[in-house]
């Protein structure tokens, strides 16, 4: 199923309030980023089977539905979350494949090959498990992209931190310019 341009637009006021600006929607998370369905609903002036929709057919998994221990059914951002939102996604330690990939505009190559991957303006550097997601990635910001090979073995091996986020994004704090190399060009 393809998102209609309204559930689109809905899923982009989601990720604004739950990964960068709740207050905007009056909305406080938690420590580990949740908030109840509820006040998100409420919050927004959508009904269930409109959330339902959105969180099922996003390309990309960006939220996540869990039951708390109390029986309210929370939703968070799975990643993403801007330095200015504290949360802590309280995401075990996982061990990477060898090889981890990182779309990006091409006019960002040479800052990145000097000075590494860096979060910014988020928690973590954000890694995909293959090339096809790393163009889709990268071609969010420019049609011309560079996909860049990780080298996330070694990086784990050297006590560098990696996680996996419930829609399959490897994060990690940094990545050194010397475990990168350029693995695709005008993909």
């Amino acid at each position: 199923m393809t998102l209609t341009s309204r559930q689109v637009r809905l899923s982009r006021r989601m990720s604004l309030v739950l990964r960068h600006r709740p207050e905007t929607a009056g909305l406080t998370l938690d420590a580990n980023g949740w908030v109840p369905v509820a006040d998100l609903l409420a919050a927004l002036g959508i009904g269930r089977a409109e959330l339902d929709v959105v969180v099922a057919e996003n390309d990309k998994s960006r939220f996540a539905i869990t039951a708390g221990p109390d029986g309210v059914e929370r939703i968070r951002a799975s990643q993403g979350h801007s330095r200015r939102v504290a949360v802590d996604l309280d995401l075990p330690p996982a061990t990477p494949p060898e090889e981890l990939y990182h779309g990006t505009p091409r006019q960002n190559l040479e800052s990145i090959l000097r000075d590494g991957l860096r979060p910014r303006s988020r928690h973590h550097v954000h890694l995909s498990a293959d090339v096809p997601t790393a163009i889709r990635v990268g071609r969010r910001r420019s049609a011309d992209v560079v996909v860049l090979a990780v080298a996330a073995g070694a990086l784990a091996a050297e006590g560098h931190v990696f996680h996996r986020s419930e829609n399959g994004v490897w994060l990690t704090s940094v990545v050194p310019s010397a475990r990168l190399s350029v693995k695709r060009t005008n993909p």
